[in-house]
């Protein structure tokens, strides 16, 4: 019979799981015209894997709708890192995938241009972008054929991915946690830095406008 403690320990881990799987992959597509900037924000640990998979449609005139590939389309990919720094930064085909390794847990800059010219006049290029994260983005079916794993042992390798990917998120809550409570402990620090500050001017222009006065009434023989 199990206990309480270890019921809300494996309720936790689900959570955590649940969390982790919803969180780490995104898809999506939008408009840009031509030389346009489309930036995406993504919150990620460090050491972790993420792969963008996008496939460019440029809209046809003649026939109101999009075309199925758009060759002879580039797309220009760059990716900077929470420091500002460029980690990622290539012109790639109409149709492909761009991979990076984060060095450093936060949020990452990705962009995503097209430098063509190639375009119809007024059209619009329809860019779908599926971002993956962690074990995600890992083709286990890849893994398996080179390093000729059974269906048992590619799994406890997926299960093992799944724990280390776990064990960065917490890692990354608890450095979000910790720059929370630096920026709280600055904000207060120089809170009450400005309300020292505030008084010591208060109590300067109360000494001022007494010596005023003083000097005031005693010119005008009042005392």
């Amino acid at each position: 019979m199990f206990s309480a403690s270890w019921l809300n320990f494996s309720l936790k881990c689900s959570l955590i799981l649940f969390i982790t799987l919803v969180s780490t992959s995104n898809g999506l597509y939008f408009h840009i015209a031509e030389t346009e900037r489309k930036c995406f924000i993504e919150e990620i640990p460090d050491d972790t894997l993420v792969v963008g998979n996008y496939k460019c449609q440029l809209f046809d005139p003649k026939t109101g709708g999009f075309m199925p590939s758009s060759p002879g389309i580039g797309m220009y990919v760059e990716v900077r890192d929470p420091s500002d720094k460029v980690i990622l930064s290539r012109v790639y085909s109409s149709e492909g995938r761009f991979t990076f390794t984060s060095s450093s847990p936060g949020e990452h800059v990705i962009c995503l241009y097209s430098n063509s010219t190639k375009w119809f006049s007024g059209s619009q290029l329809r860019v779908h972008l599926d971002i993956q994260v962690g074990e995600h983005a890992v083709d286990y079916g890849n893994v398996a054929q080179k390093e000729k794993l059974t269906e048992l042992q590619l799994r406890v390798r997926q299960l093992l991915d799944q724990v280390e990917q776990i064990n960065k998120e917490q890692n990354y809550q608890r450095y979000r946690e910790e720059r929370f409570r630096q920026t709280s402990e600055s904000t207060n620090q120089r809170v009450l830095w400005w309300a020292i500050a505030q008084t010591f001017v208060l109590l300067v222009m109360g000494f001022w406008q007494m010596r005023h006065l003083k000097s005031f009434f005693e010119a005008k023989k009042l005392v």
